[in-house]
């Protein structure tokens, strides 16, 4: 093979004359921050508190793409049932219960947990770390609760469940309107999701 001359060489394309194990040295100022980088991206990263919260029992609702959005390998109870009121309140219907009727005017006694839509947790009757309970009652009178939770609560069954996307018109209209928090901290923390849709999580335990 007739080797090639210098001027030949010259007007080869460059990476036929750069051998490919060459590299060319990084500007200090690069290498520190690849190896900034490399460092942060292996540092562990904190859960979010939604997933958090999943772990530790408190499960959004996920069956209706109004109300959350799915959390992937999370295991959801069936749905027996989703209704639409005229108010705009949606209910899932999970557990049916088997005891008295809850009517209008009723005294009742429930646990709730209360969640933005986007999961996050916002109050509840059930301590989200012991499990241990502080059921609260109400009267199924739209002057003394919030509208929408009476709808919820109307015509449900001693032992049933139900959860609910509850608009803001049907909801904390006012600041007395139950079910609130009694603890300063709790309750501002309600307060500041007055104007926007909230997730109830009920359970009738008593109708007195």
């Amino acid at each position: 093979m007739e080797a090639l001359s210098f001027r030949s060489l010259l007007q080869l394309p460059s990476t036929l004359r750069t051998p490919s194990y060459v590299e060319k040295e990084q500007p200090k100022n690069t290498v520190a921050k690849n190896l900034h980088e490399r460092l942060h991206s292996s540092a562990p990263k904190r859960l979010p508190r939604r997933l958090l919260l999943q772990f530790m029992g408190f499960s959004p609702i996920l069956s209706h793409p109004v109300f959350a959005a799915p959390v992937p390998g999370m295991k959801e109870p069936e749905v027996i049932r989703t209704l639409k009121l005229p108010s705009g309140v949606r209910i899932q219907e999970i557990v049916e219960g088997q005891g008295s009727v809850a009517n209008e005017g009723d005294l009742v006694e429930i646990n709730y947990v209360c969640r933005r839509t986007n999961g996050y947790f916002v109050h509840s009757t059930v301590d989200q770390f012991s499990g241990e309970s502080t059921p609260v009652i109400l009267p199924l009178d739209e002057k003394q609760i919030i509208a929408g939770l009476k709808e919820v609560l109307v015509g449900m069954r001693i032992g049933g469940k139900r959860r609910a996307l509850i608009p803001p018109y049907v909801g904390y209209i006012n600041e007395n309107l139950k079910p609130i928090p009694e603890e300063f901290g709790p309750r501002r923390s309600l307060l500041s999701h007055v104007n926007e849709p909230l997730i109830f999580e009920v359970q009738l335990l008593k109708v007195l």
